[in-house]
């Protein structure tokens, strides 16, 4: 076996990102210690629960194994004397600490057994004349192996090197009141201890507001620019709304809501464009977004070109199939069916429809984007809950058109995006919000119950199925394993069978055959099954009027976007509906704010706002932004203002069209995306 090679400080810090001077300057710190003071050892003794630098020499050190083994180390000054102990060293830290040695050491006085005492401090060994730092102390984001002594060279080093001339002219910053780069980033990596130590660790002091305006300047900048360029890129024109988008709004059985048939126009504005369409259509749950997908994809379908629909589970796709599939197919459209667990008979018919052009509507799962699928004229690529998705996987099928013309992309997704986050994650995407429910949608009372009364809400469900009504009964989500949460739901099902003999009782998961899952979902759907136990494969798609009983079992497990989402598959039809989230006491603070949420509002903005809030950007975007940088230092909470000039900015720069705007676009993009830039062009 060959052996390992060491790994280098280059390489150590390679892995955090830092491959040039340019990244090392903008690695800021996470926090700073004060190392500028010290205090007497015997003044320190009274800070009992407070941090304190002090320094003195080493009068004994020595390994003790009582109650375990740990070096402790006795330094003394001309006041007093304190004990620093260690329960984890190396055998080279004993030898430092050779008596008549001077040792600076920091952190949390306490009262021991035999006075004052550190445990594990920060320490360096000093001599008599070593002076202290004139500066805060910066602490760095770091890696496994990497020292805050070679990140602090490192940085050092790299401010001496790079260029710090600013990217804004002086006139902008006067106008948007924020410090010079150079200064700023000086400060934040060196601030004199007469710094407010609270603006720093809020960043709230002008430099962090200059590194976070930066930031998020050159997010915008770049997102604009990558969906200009996608103006210059070419589609195909689709514009004809004729026979079958037609025929098919007649045969609806209602009327297009107002904010269904605005989308409708702005959707079908794009399609006509040369250019591709690249929209999100946001909508709450139930608001209608299948039926504004199939009616674009109906205009693709008018115009001579095929349209292609991928969800993210089979139980959706499917959802999708046979809804639009008996929409279309009686007004004569080819509708086909692509999914991993097709056998092969069928998806070889399907591939040779899709390639030959028979098949004008392609509704699938990721098997839509292998690479033996070829469309024979590919116009409008529909991604349902967008966010599933990583950026790859959606390019895959994009690139699925003709080589030189990209068809249109419309993105759906059912959970809302705060205002601040479409602003900066989404703000190459053109945005369509569906924001009215159909009428004769029925509110969904949402009620939080102890998991100790299983038995009233068991009663409950057999209560709601002697007056005809259905019910679900969604399983915990455990995280760590799909084969545990697989064995909750079986369980669950074993229970209600047990309890509830007089009903059926059904049970659907992500591991049921598609041809068993069909079977399930027809039963219920045809009102059969009274009761159907499920794993998060039903969070969305899933319509049954009837149902109107919701039981989410460990609702505490689960995210808000999850918990609405589920919700959303009650209160579909006349009947009034309850969504009964059921929790395991005692519950952690993260639990009982979701929880609190979703008993108190049932707007999806609203409760994507507190989502955000709750979880940040980083999780709620899921995979959207796969291998784009997240904001590092811009909080969308409490920078909204930021935000707002950063896009104006950002419009203007792009706007200006000037060899000097030209040249302040390509600095700043160079200094905060150097070559990532391509990331966000997909």
């Amino acid at each position: 076996m060959p052996e390992k090679k060491p790994k280098t400080a280059a390489s150590k810090l390679e892995r955090l990102g830092l491959r040039s001077d340019g990244d090392l300057v903008l690695h800021l710190p996470l926090r700073y210690e004060d190392e500028t003071t010290l205090v007497g050892i015997h003044e320190a003794g009274f800070r009992g629960g407070d941090s304190a630098q002090v320094e003195g020499e080493v009068v004994s050190a020595e390994i003790q194994y009582r109650p375990r083994r740990q070096l402790v180390v006795t330094i003394a000054d001309d006041g007093g004397q304190m004990t620093l102990r260690f329960l984890n060293f190396y055998g080279s830290q004993v030898k430092q600490f050779e008596p008549g040695r001077r040792v600076r050491a920091r952190g949390e006085v306490r009262h021991g057994f035999f006075g004052a005492e550190m445990v594990h401090p920060a320490y360096k060994m000093v001599g008599a004349d070593t002076p202290l730092p004139d500066t805060l102390t910066p602490v760095y984001p770091s890696g496994e192996g990497l020292s805050q002594t070679v990140l602090r060279n490192a940085i050092g080093s790299a401010l001496k090197r790079v260029d710090l001339a600013d990217t804004l002219p002086p006139a902008l910053l006067a106008k948007l009141n924020l410090p010079a780069f150079g200064p700023a980033v000086k400060l934040l990596h060196n601030p004199p201890p007469e710094v407010s130590a609270a603006a720093l660790a809020e960043r709230s002091h002008p430099a962090w507001q200059r590194m976070k305006f930066d930031e998020l300047l050159a997010q915008q900048l770049s997102m604009k620019r990558a969906q200009a360029a996608r103006r210059t890129q070419s589609a195909p024109r689709l514009p004809v709304v004729g026979a079958l988008s037609d025929g098919f709004r007649r045969s609806l059985p209602f009327a297009l809501t107002g904010a269904q048939q605005r989308v409708l126009a702005e959707i079908g504005q794009n399609l006509a464009a040369p250019f591709p369409m690249q929209r999100l259509l946001q909508g709450d749950v139930g608001s209608g977004k299948t039926i504004v997908a199939a009616l674009a994809a109906a205009q693709a379908i008018d115009s001579g070109h095929q349209a292609a629909l991928m969800a993210p589970t089979e139980i959706l796709a499917e959802q999708h199939f046979r809804r639009i599939a008996a929409w279309l197919a009686p007004l004569g459209v080819t509708v086909a069916w692509l999914v991993g667990s097709q056998k092969k008979k069928e998806k070889m018919a399907a591939l040779a429809q899709i390639e030959s052009g028979a098949a004008q509507l392609v509704i699938g799962t990721h098997a839509l984007i292998q690479d033996e699928v070829l469309f024979a004229r590919l116009g409008l690529v529909i991604v349902d809950e967008q966010h599933r998705f990583g950026v790859g996987q959606r390019l895959s099928l994009r690139n699925k058109g003709d080589a030189a013309r990209l068809p249109h992309q419309l993105m759906m997704s059912a959970t809302p995006i705060p205002r601040t986050l479409a602003m900066t994650y989404y703000a190459d995407l053109d945005v369509s919000v569906i924001d009215e429910l159909p009428p004769g949608r029925t509110p969904v009372v949402t009620r939080l119950i102890d998991s100790q009364r299983r038995d009233e809400v068991i009663e409950r469900i057999h209560a709601a199925a002697r007056e005809g009504r259905q019910a679900y009964w969604v399983c915990p989500l455990i995280e760590e394993s799909e084969a545990l949460q697989l064995q909750a739901a079986t369980d669950a099902h074993a229970l209600l069978v047990e309890a509830l003999p007089d009903l059926n009782v059904g049970l659907v998961h992500g591991r049921l055959k598609t041809v068993d899952k069909q079977a399930v979902m027809e039963s219920f759907a045809s009102g059969q099954m009274h009761l159907l136990v499920a794993t998060t494969v039903i969070e969305v798609g899933v319509d049954v009027p009837n149902a109107s009983l919701m039981v989410i079992e460990h609702a505490e497990r689960f995210g808000l976007s999850q918990l609405h989402q589920l919700r959303g598959r009650v209160g579909r039809g006349a009947a009034a509906s309850v969504c009964l989230l059921m929790y395991q006491s005692p519950l952690g603070d993260t639990a009982k704010q979701r929880l609190k949420t979703m008993r108190e509002t049932a707007d999806g903005f609203e409760i994507a706002r507190r989502d955000l809030e709750i979880r940040g950007p980083g999780e709620f975007l899921g995979e959207r932004q796969s291998g784009v940088p997240m904001l590092r230092f811009a909080d969308l909470e409490t920078d909204q203002a930021l935000v707002e000039q950063a896009s104006a900015l950002a419009d203007e720069l792009l706007a200006r069209n000037t060899p000097q705007a030209a040249a302040i676009i390509e600095a700043h993009l160079a200094r905060w995306l150097g070559g990532r830039e391509d990331f966000l062009k997909v």
